[in-house]
């Protein structure tokens, strides 16, 4: 099992920063890639970006250039820097963790965290 903890959401004006933490814990030796997505009100939950165990990164279309993910294996944390906001980045945000198994792929989630940008 793998326990995710989001921090570093908040309330944040059009144009500005905020840096998201995901702490894990747990069997995360056995993590292939972690990553961000979200989920805004009435819609599907969406990739942000991920990062695999060999430091591959990914990154929806919408946020490129502008978001940022990072780990530290050291600390088993991974993080999201979010440059020049905007409105339409409002959404609950969700560590993610994935496992390859045998067979299947097993993902883990962490309780989220919400992001709000006013403009």
């Amino acid at each position: 099992q793998v326990q995710l903890v989001e921090s570093g959401g908040g309330l944040v004006q059009a144009g500005g920063s905020l840096r998201l933490s995901c702490a894990a814990s747990g069997s995360i030796f056995s993590i292939n890639a972690m990553g961000w997505y979200r989920q805004a009100p009435g819609k599907q939950r969406e990739l942000v970006a991920t990062i695999t165990s060999g430091g591959r990164k990914n990154y929806a279309d919408s946020v490129k250039g502008r978001f940022t993910i990072s780990r530290d294996n050291a600390k088993n944390m991974v993080y999201l820097q979010m440059n020049s906001l905007k409105p339409e980045d409002t959404a609950v945000y969700y560590c993610n963790a994935k496992r390859q198994g045998p067979l299947v792929t097993y993902d883990y989630w962490g309780q989220g965290t919400q992001v709000t940008v006013s403009s």
